[in-house]
């Protein structure tokens, strides 16, 4: 009856002038797009030269949301962030009345517009100090490509009253690889807002890598022979999916949920509920990766500012790309379109952005051997059930780096948030070509040879997470479950024993928390109104997740103060439907005074609040040879589970076939 519903409200939707009918928390379709546009034209506040780093959904209240029922209707509105005359300009559209809300000046820098990146790209190589940095290495503009990166803040005077990009350069590839030979010690300092070039930086020739590290597979051919031919081992679903898609709504198993694309945060999960004994319950709110933080070991002039938020400076709904049937998803799976705004606020539709897929992962969900069971006549087989997982999945491209995003969705009710790294390594050239080269200690001082002429340098990745858990209901209560040893009476012939501890926080800034095997915990979000089946207090806990830390000083270090939250892995705020970003609203040239680490010093109350939990997923990479041409996907988890939920294993009632 639900999916009934939803499919007669598409149909209704297409019929309808204006904004669709849908729910709250739909991405925006091309339709609003154009609408918005329109609205902002009508009310003569555009013009053809405005240009847009960002339109997003402006949600409607969380507590107008619980409440919407299908057939109930919603202002549809847009936060939308353009330029004008006076700078960058930040409105709030409806879409429902066709007005515009309100209209105010912006105070910070808005995600980089792809015309920016163009402008940049093209400037730099018609500077004249720049035609002569190339000259000295015997290169000319048609020679090279260039890739203007953001350049952090460093809170000196270059970075007032400007929007920066530094500017490196590399040979055009004659193959695949368009980051194989780095023009090392060359590099341009570029005003993006003005087109204008700021400085050249010379500090000297370095030799040009030879190779061009192609990576197709002609290009590995030529190199070295392939392996042997294989009987391929396939997945396959020939009866077709048994997800249930209506929209932005999606059903599977134990599991619905709605999802969304954003050109920031990229994949947004919605609404996502589960099936106890035939009632639907609430476990999450909404989901999505909230920032990503890349920043690089090097301290050279050409390096130290390699700092990137890759979510908040760049988007990773800008930078999905298509998803390649065989490769990124199985053949089979239900392959759907993104839909983003473009520099001029038009509809830029991804296609094959999103792939939704089930998947046999050839692991038993649970299975027992019952030795007592068997006797000579009649042997028993183990009892087990075949595990199947709901892949939801996005791949973001930015810059050398390919992230994939995955939602996988377990039967024995399981959430796993799935960060997957792939693609090339930032490299710099050196003068080395192998580690007995006399340059070769000072080459490598922050980075490793993974190739002839090339050094990937050290750095790190953080993934934040903004997870609002809703379990069953907004109100809920955060706990940590902590290991430590038991008392242990002094007649027992055990000296050692742990329990377990649980401890609530009273406020937000006790609710932070670095995770280590030394110091085992797990973090739960319960609902205090309801008694669970045995009269435990039902819950989800974040049972663990792949994590990082380094010796970064977080109160003078511009990148680490921007980025103060990578600091703990686990945050919990009180929501605020204006903290969605724990990097802050505008991430580029941040000065680090709107971030999730400055919010907490608000100090407010947990108990009996609606609480939001960050969770920051993070490794460090050392670059290796076997990094190179092209980087193995490295996997990193959150993973989510029910505590004390559901009254039993709910995989116990999968079918054995």
């Amino acid at each position: 009856m639900k999916l009934a519903r939803y499919a007669a409200l598409a149909l209704l939707a297409t019929a309808l002038a204006g904004p669709a009918l849908a729910h709250p928390l739909d991405g925006l379709t091309a339709d609003e797009y154009k609408r918005i546009n329109q609205i902002l034209r009508d009310a003569k506040i555009i013009d053809d030269e405005t240009r847009f780093p960002l339109i997003e959904l402006r949600e409607p209240a969380k507590a107008d949301v619980l409440a919407w029922k299908e057939g109930d209707k919603l202002d549809r509105k847009a936060n939308v962030q353009f330029t004008s005359s006076k700078g960058f300009v930040e409105a709030v559209v409806n879409l429902t009345t066709g007005k515009v809300e309100s209209e105010a000046p912006i105070k910070g820098q808005p995600m980089v517009q792809y015309s920016e990146f163009i402008s940049a790209t093209e400037g730099v190589l018609k500077d004249p100090a720049m035609i002569a940095g190339l000259a000295k290495r015997n290169l000319k503009p048609e020679d090279t490509f260039c890739l203007p990166l953001t350049a952090g803040n460093f809170f000196t005077d270059e970075y007032k009253n400007s929007r920066l990009m530094k500017v490196p350069c590399y040979q055009n590839p004659k193959g695949s690889n368009y980051y194989a030979k780095p023009i090392e010690g060359l590099f341009a300092v570029y005003d993006i807002g003005k087109h204008k070039v700021l400085q050249v930086v010379d500090t000297g020739v370095v030799p040009a890598p030879k190779d061009d590290w192609g990576y197709t597979e002609a290009e590995v051919a030529k190199r070295e022979p392939l392996r042997p031919e294989t009987n391929a081992a396939t997945l396959s679903q020939p009866k077709g999916g048994n997800f249930k898609l209506s929209g932005s709504h999606l059903e599977w198993d134990l599991f619905r949920l709605n999802f969304r694309t954003d050109k920031r945060p990229g994949l947004v999960v919605s609404n996502l509920d589960v099936n106890d004994g035939g009632t639907w319950r609430s476990v999450i709110y909404q989901s999505y990766l909230s920032e990503v933080f890349v920043p690089y070991m090097d301290p050279s002039q050409g390096w130290y500012w390699r700092t990137y938020m890759d979510s908040g400076e760049y988007g990773f709904g800008l930078f999905m790309t298509p998803l390649k049937a065989g490769i990124d998803c199985p053949s089979y799976a239900k392959f759907l379109p993104a839909m983003i705004a473009d520099d001029k606020g038009n509809p830029q539709e991804i296609p094959d952005a999103i792939c939704i897929f089930e998947r046999n992962i050839g692991d038993p969900a649970w299975r027992h051997f019952e030795v007592f069971a068997q006797t000579p006549d009649k042997p028993l087989p183990p009892e087990g059930r075949p595990a199947t997982e709901l892949v939801i999945r996005t791949a973001s491209e930015v810059g050398n780096y390919d992230y994939l995003i995955d939602y996988r969705l377990q039967q024995n009710g399981q959430i796993n948030i799935w960060i997957g790294a792939t693609g090339l390594d930032a490299v710099k050239g050196v003068a080395s070509t192998s580690m007995d080269d006399p340059t070769a200690k000072a080459d490598t001082a922050h980075g490793t040879l993974i190739a002839p002429n090339l050094v990937a340098a050290n750095h790190d990745h953080y993934f934040n997470f903004r997870i609002d858990f809703d379990i069953d209901q907004p109100k809920n209560h955060f706990a940590t479950m902590d290991i430590v040893p038991a008392k242990v009476d002094a007649k027992s012939p055990r000296r050692s024993l742990w329990t377990v501890e649980h401890n609530m926080p009273k406020t937000e800034m006790e609710a932070r928390y670095k995770l280590s095997a030394l110091q085992p915990r797990y973090f739960e979000v319960s609902d205090p109104s309801r008694k669970g089946y045995l009269g435990q207090t039902p819950g989800w806990m974040i049972h663990h997740g792949d994590v990082a830390y380094g010796p970064f000083d977080f109160a003078k270090d511009p990148p680490m103060k921007r980025n103060a939250y990578i600091e703990y892995s686990v945050w919990n705020t009180v929501y605020d439907p204006n903290q969605r970003y724990a990097g802050g609203k505008y991430a580029m040239q941040s000065d680090g005074s709107d971030t999730l680490a400055q919010w907490v010093k608000a100090n407010r109350p947990l108990m009996n609040q609606d609480i939001v939990t960050w969770f920051t997923a993070g490794f460090h990479h050392i670059p290796r040879m076997e990094d190179w041409p092209v980087m193995s996907t490295e996997w990193k988890t959150v993973h989510i589970m029910p505590h004390n939920f559901f009254a039993h294993n709910p995989a116990l009632t999968i079918r054995e076939k």
